[in-house]
C-alpha cells in the first residue's frame, strides 16, 4: 500500500508502521488489535470537567467510565461504575450501587467518595465548569454553583458507604440517568488531582502522560501534539476480559481531504468525517464503507447580541430569513443534511419544535431597512468565525454569498484553529460563529438548555427571566409530558423570536468504516463505546472502491 505524497506531515509521522515499511496501520492494527481513528481537532484537554468538545468527548470516553453507559445500539443505560441503582416511587431519589470490583487504572478502588468529591469539584463556581448546569437536576446543585450556598453538604448527593451514592434531585428527571454518562458526571481521581494543584485548578499536569489517573476500558500511554495520542487497553478495568481492542491509536485529522486519503491507503480504520465531494462518488458505487445515519444535532450560526450590528434583533431575523436553506443543503452539503428553522431537531423523542419562519427574502430586506439599513446602506461590516474544517468554509461561503445577494451586504469569513476558536466563543469575541450542538443525551432540555442567563455554553449575550423560568423551574414540575413539551414549545418559540442564534441545518452523521471494524454502530447521538468493538482482519476494502 503506497502512500499519498499530498499528505500532511502527520499523517505520515503518525503511522505507526511508517509509510513504506510495506504494510499498512490496517494490516498491522488488524493483527495487533489496535484501531487506527480518526479525530478531527486537536483536543484542548483531557479533564472531563473543564473540556466542552467533540473530539475530546471520544478520547474521554475511552479513558473514564460513568456510573451508566449507553447502550451502542440502543442508546438505553447499562451498568458502568455503577453495577445496579434504584429509583424512588417520585423519582426523586437515586440510589447507586458501585461494582466492588470497578477500580482506578492504578488499581485502587472506585468509591462512592470520590464522586462526591467530584461532583464538587464540577459544581463549584471557581472551577468555572462550561458543563456545570448538567448536573443541575440535583438538589441545590445550582445555588451551590452560583454562590448562593457556600455549604456543599447541603448538596443533593451523598456517600452512604463506599460503595453506595445516594443523589437526590429537585423534580423526576426523565434524562438524568443519560447524564451518568455524560464525562460532566465522571468522577475523577482526587489525589493525583490534588498532586497537581487545588481541587479547583485547570488545565493543570494531571491529565498528562504518566500522571493521569482514570477508569475506563482504556488508559493514556502517549500524546504526541498534533500527531498521535495512543491508549492502550486497562488492565483494571472492571470488564476488561469484554474488551477485545489492545488499543486505539487517535489521530488529529482536521484536514478532512487527507484524512480520507488515509483510510483509503488503509492507514485509518474509520474517519471522524467524510468530504462532501467525495459523498456522490461513495453513494454511486455502493461503497459499504460510507455510513449515513440520522444525528441528534443542530448546526447553527452564534450570534453575539451584544456587537452590533448584530445587536439588533431586527438585524438577527434578516440575516436568518435571507438564508436558503434548502438549496444549500442540497448543493454545498450533498443532500447529507435536512434545513433546521428551530436548536431543537424534529422528533427528539416525540417534541417537535415550532417553525417560525422560511427562507423569505423580501421580508429580510424589508427588516434591514426597518433596521436603518436600506438596500445595505450604512451597513457597518459583519465577520463569521468558524473553526478549520472545508466543509465549514464552503457553508460559510455560500452564506456569505446569499447575504450579498438577498441583503447587498458586505460579510467577511475568518477560519480559526481549534482552541483558538474555542477560545473566541468562550470569550465572546466575535460577532458570529459556525457553532453546532449534539446532543449530550436524548431529551429537548439538552438543546433549550443552552441559552438560560450566563449559561456554560450561552455564549450569546441572551438574557431573559421568563425562558429560564419555564426550562430551570417550570418544565421539570411539569405533570405530563404534554404539559412539559408545551412549555418547551413556549420556550423555544420565545427563544427563535428573538434569534440568538441562525440555525442552519440538523446533522447526519457520516464516516468511512473500514469493513475489518465491527461494533461501532450508527445511533442517533453517534455514540460509541470503544469496549464493544472488535477487528476481523479478514476483512478488507474492496479494491475497486479505492
Amino acid at each position: 500500500m503506497r502512500c499519498f505524497r499530498s499528505f500532511l506531515a502527520v499523517s505520515c509521522l503518525a503511522l505507526l508502521a511508517g509509510c513504506g515499511s510495506g504494510e499498512s496501520n490496517v494490516e498491522s492494527g488488524n493483527r495487533e488489535g489496535l484501531l487506527h481513528y480518526g479525530n478531527g481537532a486537536e483536543p484542548q484537554g483531557l479533564d472531563p470537567h473543564v473540556v466542552t468538545g467533540v473530539p475530546e468527548n471520544h478520547l474521554i470516553r475511552a479513558l473514564f467510565e460513568g456510573l451508566a453507559v449507553k447502550n451502542p445500539k440502543t442508546l438505553e443505560p447499562e451498568p458502568g461504575v455503577a453495577e445496579r441503582w434504584e429509583i424512588s416511587d417520585d423519582g426523586t431519589v437515586y440510589t447507586f450501587y458501585i461494582n466492588p470490583d470497578a477500580k482506578w487504572s492504578n488499581g485502587e478502588s472506585i468509591t462512592a467518595s470520590d464522586y462526591v468529591w467530584s461532583w464538587h469539584r464540577a459544581l463549584h463556581p471557581d472551577t468555572g465548569a462550561l458543563y456545570a448546569y448538567m448536573l443541575y437536576p440535583i438538589a441545590n446543585s445550582e445555588a451551590y454553583s452560583k454562590r448562593e450556598i457556600t455549604d456543599f453538604n447541603e448538596v443533593g448527593v451523598k456517600a452512604l458507604d463506599d460503595l453506595t451514592l445516594q443523589v437526590t434531585l429537585n423534580a423526576p428527571t426523565p434524562y438524568f440517568l443519560q447524564l451518568m454518562d455524560h464525562y460532566s458526571s465522571f468522577a475523577v481521581h482526587p489525589e493525583t488531582l490534588l498532586q497537581h494543584g487545588k481541587m479547583t485548578d485547570r488545565f493543570t499536569p494531571w491529565t498528562r502522560v504518566g500522571n493521569i489517573v482514570s477508569n475506563g476500558a482504556f488508559t493514556l500511554e502517549e500524546w504526541s501534539l498534533n500527531r498521535r495520542i495512543i491508549m492502550k487497553k486497562n488492565d483494571h478495568y472492571w470488564d476488561r476480559d469484554n474488551v477485545a481492542l489492545n488499543g486505539v491509536v487517535f489521530y488529529p485529522t482536521e484536514n478532512v481531504v487527507s484524512e480520507e486519503r488515509m483510510f483509503r491507503a488503509e492507514q485509518l480504520h474509520y474517519t471522524q468525517v467524510v468530504p462532501l465531494d467525495k459523498i456522490p462518488g461513495y453513494r454511486e458505487t455502493g461503497n459499504p464503507s460510507y455510513v449515513q445515519a440520522p444525528y441528534l444535532g443542530t448546526y447553527y450560526y452564534l450570534v453575539n447580541t451584544e456587537r452590533p450590528p448584530v445587536d439588533n434583533v431586527l438585524v438577527r431575523r434578516a440575516l436568518s430569513l435571507a438564508l436558503d436553506r434548502d438549496t444549500l443543503t442540497r448543493t454545498v452539503l450533498q443532500d447529507t443534511a435536512i434545513p433546521a428553522y428551530s436548536i431543537t431537531p424534529p422528533d427528539t423523542l416525540g417534541y417537535n419544535p415550532p417553525k417560525l419562519f422560511a427562507h423569505d427574502p423580501e421580508k429580510a430586506r424589508q427588516l434591514l431597512a426597518d433596521a436603518g439599513y436600506p438596500n445595505g446602506e450604512g451597513w457597518p461590516g459583519l465577520e463569521i468565525i468558524y473553526n478549520t474544517q472545508e466543509a465549514h468554509r464552503k457553508i460559510a461561503v455560500a452564506v456569505q454569498q446569499m447575504w450579498k445577494r438577498e441583503l447587498n451586504i458586505d460579510i467577511t469569513i475568518a477560519n480559526q484553529e481549534w482552541k483558538v476558536y474555542l477560545d473566541s466563543v468562550s470569550q465572546r469575541n466575535f460577532q458570529v460563529a459556525r457553532r453546532g450542538w449534539i446532543g449530550d443525551y436524548v431529551d429537548a432540555n439538552n438543546f433549550l438548555d443552552l441559552f438560560i442567563t450566563d449559561g456554560g455554553n450561552n455564549n450569546t449575550g441572551y438574557a431573559n427571566e421568563v425562558y429560564d423560568d419555564i426550562i430551570l423551574n417550570r418544565a421539570p414540575k411539569a405533570k405530563s409530558r404534554d404539559e412539559r413539551y408545551g412549555l418547551f414549545y413556549e420556550a423555544e418559540t420565545m427563544l427563535m423570536q428573538e434569534m440568538p442564534i441562525i440555525p442552519i441545518y440538523t446533522y447526519t452523521s457520516k464516516h468511512l468504516v473500514h469493513p475489518s471494524v465491527e461494533g461501532i454502530y450508527p445511533n442517533l447521538m453517534d455514540s460509541l463505546n470503544l469496549k464493544y468493538v472488535t477487528l476481523h482482519p479478514e476483512r478488507r476494502l474492496n479494491e475497486e472502491a479505492n
